[in-house]
């Protein structure tokens, strides 16, 4: 037998284990070549292109070229090893170590290039359709065209082949390094199987947990109002993050242990056959898994918080434009809004005009927050606008009462206000004293005069007349009048539009148009789903094949346990049972300890993103979840094929 027999045969023999890792590989491929299709596509130009997203896709490209590399250069490691005995029975027979590895570089050479190749053309007939899937999301009105980059071909094989040579440059050392004896090894060593479990273990898990809890806590507590100036904020970001991540460890290498163990106690000792399967494998097999399955957890935590915040920015876009856009157009003065209803050529329309006072208000006894911490506001004199109840529909306060509107939830939430107390509006010469009534959600004047999300005080007509008897001249801006203008048809919205920005009037001083401050933020933070999310499944892909290839490992290993407990009686059933129960571990574990990182991570800043949190949340989580449940269903399958062959 030749050494091209050898290849071909070892080839054949090993593709049955390698269809997961060729098709997770021909997924990346085909990925980062149509990104970097992306990347060179005009409508992606940063200055011709209709959407500017070049510098966005070139740094996602990047880290997806970092995902794939570790990935990959992982599976290789778990490959490698499970042919150490392969390579031992080379070298028995007189091949030398350069020589078996022109064997399995020849192997990895026609999988790895076959893969490229593939990838590369799946990747060129899914750009048209990843392109499209952008402009939907973006609502990007242009037509998307396949084109084949040679650029784009050139960068996919350059980025690849180094990785390559990365891939075979760790397998000759690998090979170079082990000896007859501890080739016949590497594939037999336990994963640490411990009997007892210690003090230290007990404590480490008892840690673990509580550093996890401590971390969520603080989270939930984050902008509650006891944490408010930006040094403090981030040094207890820091701290959440260290506690959380450093718990996670704790929690695999002792936590799962202490529980399993307790719950083993219970049992006193009566465990069934598909309670060994499962609980006392996990028991063993998590603690020396434990940094793989905290850096899996925590970048599945950090994919879904980041497309969960994107996605409840997008999915909010329309009721966030409404904070700072009460109205389909806004203006300032006059000379503006007659000059665009001039040009709405028939388009019906209905128009509202608010007067608006500037007053430095007294607000110490409803705030709890330190103001000048959250950014130089004084609470003695904070400058906020001022309108009489008459021009707000379904307001009306008394002549010593008043009450906020267009409060953002963000400031709200870190001003922590009270329901009631006293506020002091401060004119040139004389002060009233008002009743706070509390905060009214809806926006009343543009973000022109409320200025970073500040809220808008509404107050009696008489007080409101006194006031303006008795202005401060040196905080009045320059424009004391806001002017709306509704479309009576929202079909012609868009058209509108089109009138406001041929009139250049979106770049004066006060203007802004509802439609084109959604269509933009969903624009931006349409491309930032579509990234985050494309590198997101790229990792789920990656972190489900890992643990696919562990499940595969252990599966061998435990191989002679199957053929002991079939020939004790069990049939494929009974086993099958306890090895659904032993994923359910395996992958559950860490995809549950993952959405509760990303819930709170979620829970404590999403109002800062939108003003939807449930519905994007758990339609990300949903979708994760259903597509990390996938791996656990082939492990189960990879298990049931073992357990048919164990006698």
């Amino acid at each position: 037998m030749n050494i091209n027999q050898i290849i071909f045969r070892n080839l054949k023999k090993n593709l049955k284990n390698y269809y997961l890792y060729v098709f997770a590989l021909i997924f990346s491929v085909a990925l980062y070549f149509a990104f970097v299709t992306l990347q060179y596509d005009p409508a992606m130009d940063s200055t011709k292109g209709t959407l500017k997203g070049g510098a966005a896709v070139r740094t996602a490209s990047v880290l997806l070229i970092g995902i794939v590399a570790v990935f990959l250069v992982y599976a290789n490691n778990i490959f490698i090893k499970r042919r150490s005995k392969e390579i031992g029975m080379f070298q028995l027979i007189g091949l030398t170590k350069n020589r078996i590895f022109r064997i399995l570089s020849a192997e990895n050479l026609i999988i790895y290039f076959g893969s490229l190749i593939v990838g590369i053309f799946l990747g060129f007939a899914a750009s048209k359709l990843i392109l499209m899937i952008l402009f939907q999301i973006t609502d990007v009105e242009t037509a998307a065209t396949l084109r084949f980059s040679f650029k784009a071909m050139v960068q996919t094989l350059g980025v690849f082949g180094g990785i390559y040579v990365l891939i075979m440059g760790m397998n000759y050392l690998f090979i170079q390094r082990q000896t007859i004896l501890s080739l016949f090894r590497t594939s037999s060593k336990t994963e640490g199987k411990v009997g007892r479990i210690s003090l230290f273990e007990i404590i480490m898990g008892i840690l673990g947990l509580g550093l996890i809890a401590t971390g969520y806590y603080v989270s939930s507590q984050l902008f509650s109002g006891a944490t408010t100036s930006m040094n403090s904020l981030f040094g207890t970001m820091i701290f959440i993050l260290a506690s959380v991540i450093i718990g996670t460890y704790f929690f695999y290498k002792g936590s799962v242990r202490f529980v399993a163990n307790i719950i083993r106690k219970n049992k006193q000792g009566y465990m069934n056959i598909n309670e060994v399967l499962s609980l006392s494998s996990v028991m063993f097999r998590m603690k020396s898994n434990a940094m793989l399955l905290t850096i899996i957890t925590t970048v599945s935590a950090l994919a879904i918080a980041l497309l969960s915040l994107s996605y409840i920015s997008y999915y909010s876009a329309e009721n966030s434009a409404g904070l700072g856009a009460p109205n389909d157009f806004s203006f300032v003065t006059e000379g503006q809004a007659e000059e665009f209803t001039e040009k709405l050529d028939g388009i019906p329309y209905t128009e509202e005009k608010i007067d608006v006072l500037r007053v430095a208000i007294n607000v110490e006894d409803i705030v709890e927050a330190n103001m000048e911490d959250l950014g130089g506001f004084d609470a003695e004199e904070m400058t906020l606008s001022v309108i009489k109840d008459t021009a707000v529909e379904g307001i009306d306060v008394g002549q010593d009462q008043t009450i906020f509107t267009g409060f953002y939830d963000a400031l709200q939430r870190m001003m922590q206000l009270e329901d009631s107390g006293e506020l002091v509006f401060k004119g040139k010469e004389e002060s009233f004293n008002l009743n706070f009534l509390g905060v009214s959600r809806e926006s009343v004047l543009s973000g022109y005069f409320s200025g970073g999300g500040m809220p808008t005080a509404v107050v009696d007509e008489t007080v409101y007349n006194q006031l303006s008897q008795d202005l401060n001249p040196d905080i009045q801006g320059e424009y004391s009048q806001y002017i709306g203008i509704n479309l009576e048809s929202e079909e012609q919205v868009e058209e509108a539009d089109e009138v406001f920005q041929s009139l250049a009037l979106s770049n004066e001083v006060g203007t802004n148009s509802r439609y084109a401050t959604t269509k933009n933020q969903k624009q931006n933070m349409g491309l930032i789903m579509f990234i985050v999310g494309f590198l997101g499944l790229t990792f789920l892909i990656t972190s489900g094949c890992i643990l696919y290839f562990k499940q595969m490992d252990e599966g061998e290993e435990e191989r002679p346990n199957y053929t002991i407990l079939r020939k004790l009686g069990y049939t494929n059933a009974d086993l099958l049972r306890g090895i659904q129960g032993k994923q359910v571990f395996n992958f559950g574990i860490p995809l549950l300890v993952g959405l509760l990182h990303s819930y709170f991570a979620v829970q404590s800043g999403w109002f800062f993103f939108g003003t939807e949190l449930w519905i994007p949340m758990f339609i990300v989580m949903g979708l994760y979840t259903g597509l990390y449940s996938i791996f656990s269903l082939l492990s189960v399958l990879y298990y049931k094929r073992i357990i048919k062959e164990a006698l």
